[in-house]
């Protein structure tokens, strides 16, 4: 009885051990680290004549917070730049100011659907380690309207592309 019972308690701790393991942090499947040979995007918003609408974005790019083990040296750096797609199509791009990224956002007047129906997703270079990342989820598009602000910015969970 008393094996019995010692057995049960071992086992029970031994789930309870198991259940409190510490989360590990997300890490894309295959990369160890972030750092690559990427060249810096060309990317280019549309010219002014063909946009219909616009909207902002302050935006603010913290990996280190959100990968500690494998961005735990991440800067910001001039030559990063920040970009709004829509699919391939690019709506704007922003390099850091002051630690954010103060991005204006266009809508093609070419680019079907919609307004409720656009979505926005962004792209990022980061100098550092050169290398493209690109945020998790989209945010719908709309005109005149502000994704993040100066007080308290859009801080995107981004994944690494290339």
């Amino acid at each position: 009885m008393k094996t019995k019972f010692l057995t049960i308690i071992s086992c029970g701790l031994l789930l309870l051990a198991a259940g409190c393991k510490k989360q590990q942090e997300p890490v894309n499947p295959d990369k160890q680290s972030f750092s690559a040979n990427v060249a810096r995007p060309e990317w280019a918003a549309p010219k002014d004549y063909d946009y219909a609408s616009s909207m902002t974005a302050v935006v603010q790019v913290d990996l280190a917070a959100q990968y500690p083990a494998l961005a735990a040296d991440f800067v910001l750096d001039d030559n990063d730049l920040i970009a709004a797609f829509s699919g391939e199509t690019c709506l704007g791009t922003a390099t850091p100011d002051d630690g954010l990224f103060f991005l204006y956002v266009t809508w093609p007047s070419s680019l079907q659907g919609e307004e409720g129906e656009w979505l926005v997703t962004l792209r990022y270079y980061s100098a550092h380690y050169k290398n493209i990342f690109e945020a998790k989820d989209a945010f719908p598009y709309v005109n005149d309207s502000r994704q993040g602000s100066a007080d308290t910015p859009f801080l995107p969970a981004f994944v690494v592309t290339k």
